[in-house]
C-alpha cells in the first residue's frame, strides 16, 4: 500500500524537508523521489524539488519509493565481548563478521554481503555486550544517534567498589565529561554490585568513565534496549534483521519527542 499523509501545519514547508522531519526519508533521498515521479500531493505528481506542500493537502509516495527506501539493510544484533562495532585493528573481529547465514536467528531474504554499508548505530566498545544496531539507513541512524535523538538507551552494569548512595547521587546528575555537564541519568541498584543505568546521550565510553570518577570498576556492561526496541530473548552472537514496524516506532518515538 502507498504512504499517504495529510498536512495539518498551518504554514507551507518544502516537500523534502517535511518528509526528512517526519522520518520517512533523508532530504536527499527525497529529491531523488520527487526526479523519479514517485511522490504526489493531492493527485498530482511533482516535479519541482522545491515545492512546498500546504495545509490540508494530502502527500503520496508510490509504492516503488515504499519498495526502495526499504532495501536499506538494518538489523539487530547480540553483540559478545571481543567484538568491536566499526573499525577494527589487526587482529580484531568487526561485528559486521557475525552477520552470517549460520548465526541468523529469524527468517531474511537477504544476507550482508562484501559490499555491504552496514554501519554500527550506537557503538558498544569491545569489551561491553548486548544490543546493536547496524545500518544502511541515514535516517534511522539520525533517529536514534542524531543530536536532536532523545531515545533512551538501557544498561546492566556490574561494578567493583564500594556502591554508596552518595556514589549512585552523583551517577544521576553530579558528573562532567570532557569539560562539559552531563544529562540527567536514571541509575538505579539491582544487587549489591550491579546497577541499571538509563541514558539520554552516548558519549565516548560514557558509563565506564562515570564509574571511574565515582571510584568504581565496571566488570561487565550489558546494553538490552534502545528506546522501544529490546533485545529480548535473542542470543548472544546472534542476529536478525529489524522489521519494519520496529523501524518505524524507533523513528515516530525520536521524532515524537
Amino acid at each position: 500500500m502507498a504512504f499517504s499523509r495529510r498536512y495539518d501545519e498551518s504554514e507551507p514547508q518544502r516537500v523534502n524537508r517535511w518528509l526528512a522531519q517526519n522520518g520517512v526519508c533523508s532530504r536527499r533521498e527525497a529529491e531523488g523521489l520527487i526526479a523519479q515521479g514517485l511522490v504526489s500531493i493531492d493527485g498530482e505528481v511533482v516535479s519541482d524539488p522545491g515545492r512546498k506542500i500546504l495545509p490540508g493537502q494530502t502527500l503520496v509516495l508510490a509504492d516503488k519509493a515504499q519498495v526502495q527506501l526499504g532495501a536499506q539493510m538494518s538489523v539487530v544484533l547480540h553483540k559478545p565481548k571481543g567484538v568491536v562495532s566499526a573499525q577494527p585493528e589487526p587482529g580484531q573481529v568487526p561485528a559486521v563478521r557475525l552477520l552470517t547465514r549460520d548465526s541468523l536467528w529469524a527468517p531474511s531474504r537477504s544476507i550482508p554481503g562484501l559490499d555491504s554499508r552496514l554501519a554500527p548505530v550506537g557503538r558498544l566498545d569491545m569489551d561491553s555486550r548486548g544490543l546493536l544496531l547496524l545500518s544502511e539507513d541515514g535516517v534511522l541512524a539520525k533517529a536514534v544517534i542524531g543530536p536532536a535523538s532523545d531515545l533512551e538507551k538501557e544498561y546492566r552494569v556490574a561494578v567493583m567498589g564500594e556502591l554508596t548512595d552518595a556514589k549512585i547521587a552523583l551517577l544521576r546528575h553530579g558528573l562532567e565529561l570532557d569539560g562539559r555537564r552531563l544529562k540527567p541519568a536514571e541509575v538505579d541498584p539491582i544487587s549489591d554490585q550491579r546497577l541499571r543505568f538509563v541514558l539520554k546521550e552516548g558519549r565516548n565510553r560514557q558509563i565506564r568513565r562515570m564509574c571511574e570518577l565515582v571510584e568504581l570498576k565496571v566488570v561487565d556492561l550489558f546494553r538490552v534496549r534502545i528506546g522501544p526496541l529490546d533485545l529480548g530473548d535473542m542470543p548472544e552472537g546472534r542476529w536478525r534483521p529489524l522489521t519494519a514496524q520496529e523501524r518505524e516506532l524507533l523513528i515516530g518515538e525520536s521524532v515524537g519527542r
